[in-house]
């Protein structure tokens, strides 16, 4: 395994008026920061534009200042609005613009407490997603279309009660736009406009920005937030775009009665799609239930229902089919599906793919051939935490039944992935029908940080159900090759790397030599960290790799785009020969100091 070849603003009065306490928060325009307002004496947030590289072309640079002063201006117009975050002003200082804008003390994005506290129940999805379609038609009715809705653009903050989640606000106007004015669209030549995944399929095959792409994006959010992923969520935002055009939204399983919005939000066929009218009647009936079917919430928009896991759970228990079309069932037109495929050009569909393994050879004894059948053949059943050999059938990974064995070790045979989670299940046949599914769900995060990664649900067979306990098993294993080693939260701080295949996003790092690394806590100082990865071509070679690496890291995963400050951080890359022998190519983009300095704590 080999690296590539190898200021803070606290304490800052901008405009001689806002002194910088700390930072708030990164994104793809700039650095969001505390300041304490020296005229009148109080609290506010300051959204810094930062350019990034200085050679970036100059018409992109002046497209990112527009873009600010165009976010300040329409986020300006919707003063005053209960759940759009108030802009004070924008102003100029060392040629850049700053936003000035309220301060929302204990405000979390729902990005965040996704992370942090699992998905809430579908009545308390329903109340965010009344708020955040009150602030878009608000700005509709203006002309203005928001055209990134998404998690991390809507805040939580604590309301006048006290609740800590009470107020639900939109924020980040920086691509919204007023097609019907002719105004100048301010984007990047490079990028399109908005977030994977989220993208309306119209927009994407270059259609206008237009209310009906907003709800599309509401749609995706509110199935995030009640899901927990996105519905188009794939390995590669291009395989995400490609998914919002040509597939099907994952089927949902904890949406209960939030899944007819979703389902009508989500169509397609912009002409198919549900209203902003037809929206809030679905939400508001899921908030203030006509019957007592869904049990009954607060109205108050201002007060937060519990975030309570065990709600959701039992909100979520009814799974339907998927969540596609629209609510007034109108069939999709097959030319509809032409036009956008002929608009997408270039498909990329990456994903993992998810096996019952049970009950495919027939079954038999449990005492003969184990929990799992004769054709897995494991004499007992697996435990959290195993890792496992795989012999696929024919030699074609994921193809048939795998024959499984354990490396108890976890590092001795080069394991081909671990067993991170087990699910119980009341019968076989719930086990056979649902398990799959919820290993899905309790591996994608674990799957999300790795590079090379798919699922595995080996299920017990009738036989062997009692033996198994009940429970499933859910593997993690590399698609392409080994993991050599454990992965997530078992792999202890200070384990060297054996292979880049067990690096995980947001990695920390301790650089020993260009050949080694080891596991850091984040919590310190480290060398690097891990911010993703990137593919090389199949005609480079592994040496030809380790020189070309950080210039492909550098121009695929930029740190600034991660809110690294360009003038002192500089892209690193980690490759490996697994990769190479699998004919992946994979390289590990990580962050460093240019000076070789250490990092400290979450950068």
């Amino acid at each position: 395994m080999s690296s590539g070849s190898p200021t803070s603003g606290v304490g800052r009065v901008v405009a001689g008026r806002y002194l910088l306490l700390r930072r708030l928060g990164s994104g793809g325009m700039g650095h969001v920061w505390l300041a304490h307002d020296q005229r009148l004496v109080c609290e506010v947030a300051l959204k810094e534009v930062v350019l990034g590289d200085p050679a970036e072309p100059g018409q992109e640079r002046e497209a990112r200042v527009a873009r600010a002063r165009a976010e300040a201006r329409h986020a300006a117009g919707l003063r005053g609005h209960p759940h759009v975050v108030t802009v004070h002003d924008v102003l100029e200082h060392d040629g850049l613009p700053w936003i000035v804008m309220e301060y929302l003390a204990g405000a979390v994005d729902l990005r965040e407490l996704l992370a942090r506290n699992g998905p809430p129940a579908p009545a308390e999805c329903a109340r965010i997603g009344l708020a955040v379609l009150d602030a878009l038609t608000a700005g509709h009715q203006r002309g203005v279309m928001h055209r990134d809705v998404k998690p991390a653009n809507i805040l939580l903050a604590p309301d006048r009660a006290g609740a800590p989640y009470g107020r639900v606000l939109l924020t980040d106007y920086g691509i919204s736009v007023r097609p019907d004015t002719g105004e100048t669209r301010y984007t990047l030549a490079s990028a399109l406009v908005g977030t994977a995944g989220y993208l309306a399929p119209e927009r994407v095959t270059g259609g206008p920005p237009t209310p009906a792409a907003d709800l599309f994006s509401l749609g995706c959010t509110l199935y995030h937030a009640v899901e927990g992923r996105s519905p188009f969520a794939r390995d590669s935002p291009l395989a995400s775009v490609t998914a919002v055009v040509m597939e099907d939204p994952y089927p949902p399983v904890r949406a209960g009665a939030l899944e007819p919005v979703l389902r009508g939000l989500l169509a397609k066929d912009p002409e198919l799609r549900a209203t902003a009218r037809e929206t809030e009647a679905g939400l508001a009936r899921i908030v203030t239930p006509e019957s007592e079917e869904y049990p009954r919430t607060p109205t108050d928009l201002g007060s937060q229902p519990p975030w309570d896991a065990s709600a959701h759970r039992a909100a979520g228990a009814r799974t339907r089919g998927p969540a596609a079309g629209g609510t007034r069932g109108r069939p999709r037109p097959r030319a509809l599906r032409a036009v956008l495929s002929a608009g997408l050009g270039l498909l990329l569909a990456l994903g993992g793919a998810w096996y019952a393994l049970a009950d495919r050879e027939g079954g038999g004894d449990a005492g003969t051939a184990g929990p799992y059948g004769e054709a897995v053949g494991l004499a007992r059943a697996l435990r959290e935490g195993d890792c496992v050999l795989a012999d696929w059938p024919g030699g074609a990974r994921f193809g048939g039944t795998p024959r499984l064995t354990l490396d108890p070790t976890c590092a001795d045979q080069a394991p081909d992935g671990q067993v991170v989670a087990l699910v119980g299940s009341a019968s076989q046949e719930e086990a056979r029908e649902r398990a799959p599914g919820r290993c899905e769900e309790r591996t994608r995060e674990l799957r999300g940080r790795l590079a090379d990664v798919r699922g595995l649900a080996v299920v017990p067979t009738p036989e062997g159900f009692g033996a198994a306990g009940g429970r499933t098993a859910c593997l993690v294993l590399g698609a392409h090759g080994p993991v050599y080693g454990p992965l997530g939260s078992r792999r202890r701080v200070g384990t060297a790397f054996a292979d880049t295949a067990t690096m995980q996003r947001r990695d920390c790092l301790d650089v020993r030599s260009r050949r080694e690394a080891r596991l850091a806590s984040c919590e310190g100082t480290y060398d690097e960290q891990v911010l993703g990865f990137t593919r090389l071509g199949e005609d480079v070679t592994l040496a030809e790799a380790r020189t070309r690496s950080d210039a492909a890291c550098a121009r695929e995963v930029p740190p600034r785009d991660y809110g690294f400050d360009p003038s002192v951080s500089e892209a690193g890359s980690w490759t490996s020969a697994g990769p190479w022998k699998s004919g992946t190519h994979v390289v590990v983009c990580t962050v460093r100091r240019q000076n070789g300095g250490t990092m400290e704590g979450a950068e």
